[in-house]
């Protein structure tokens, strides 16, 4: 789903999840968890590439790095926690590339069968020609977390 405002964009992706909601909160923070479920959905998106390190520091404040075999200078997707209130709501800067700046919000509610993902992407509106691909890669790696609950 895409939204437009004068300077921003939203890609938006919603999933349910069989997991509670602790389960899929703690996915988004534990490296090794988000190795799994990241390697799965890179390898479904881009066959052949793999994840090659995930750091976390899994704070307000604290930071994360994604690194994959495409990356011959070891730079790859970062950001910045800007909000941890487990198991609610994660947000955090999406910085694809140097220079880049875009935040996204993740909001868990709990259903009677595990729980329900609300995921917001906002970027700068010059990137309304791929804020479908955005969409669809947030789709892609929210399947993989529930494949590896």
């Amino acid at each position: 789903m895409t939204k437009r405002t004068d300077d921003l964009i939203t890609a938006s992706v919603t999933h349910r999840f069989a997991a509670s909601p602790e389960a899929v909160f703690d996915a988004w923070l534990d490296p090794k968890l988000v190795g799994q479920w990241m390697a799965a959905a890179l390898a479904e998106s881009s066959p052949g590439t793999e994840l090659t390190s995930v750091t976390i520091d899994a704070r307000v404040g604290g930071t994360f790095t994604f690194i994959d075999s495409r990356d011959e200078d070891q730079n790859g997707p970062t950001g910045t926690y800007l909000q941890i209130d487990r198991p609610r709501r994660l947000v955090f800067t999406w910085l694809p590339e140097e220079g880049e700046h875009s935040v996204v919000t993740i909001d868990i509610e709990p259903a009677d069968d595990g729980c329900v993902l609300t995921l917001v992407h906002e970027m700068d509106s010059r990137w309304v020609d791929f804020v479908d691909r955005t969409a669809e890669a947030w789709a892609r790696m929210t399947r993989q977390i529930g494949a590896t609950l």
